[in-house]
């Protein structure tokens, strides 16, 4: 008989735990696209900002930048590929810190 109660007590933790990962979740939803990650391209002549729903927000480019087609397009493929894989970096961070690191895959977040 004890061990129903038991086994009770451990299911209200389980559902507790289940409701704080959900308004957790609630709340990285909420944050992350409001959140913004930047790099440049080495020389610093493209800088890409992307929001935490891995949307480009700005582009800059400096005069230089703008004499070498080739170039550019280049440097703003580096740009933005490091500002994304910020914004990816911190979302699976943020994610761990949600699950309490149960490792849990939540396709479809944004």
């Amino acid at each position: 008989m004890s061990n129903m109660f038991g086994n009770l007590g451990e299911l209200a933790k389980m559902m507790s735990k289940a409701k704080d990962i959900q308004a957790n979740l609630k709340k990285f939803k909420e944050e992350m696209p409001t959140m913004e990650f930047s790099a440049s391209s080495p020389g610093c002549q493209v800088r890409v900002t992307v929001t935490g729903d891995f949307r480009i927000k700005e582009i800059s480019l400096t005069d230089e930048a703008l004499k070498d087609r080739a170039l550019l397009e280049e440097q703003i493929l580096v740009a933005a590929n490091s500002a994304l894989a910020a914004a990816k970096a911190t979302a699976q961070e943020k994610m761990n810190e949600v699950t309490g690191g149960l490792g849990v895959d939540m396709p479809g977040i944004f």
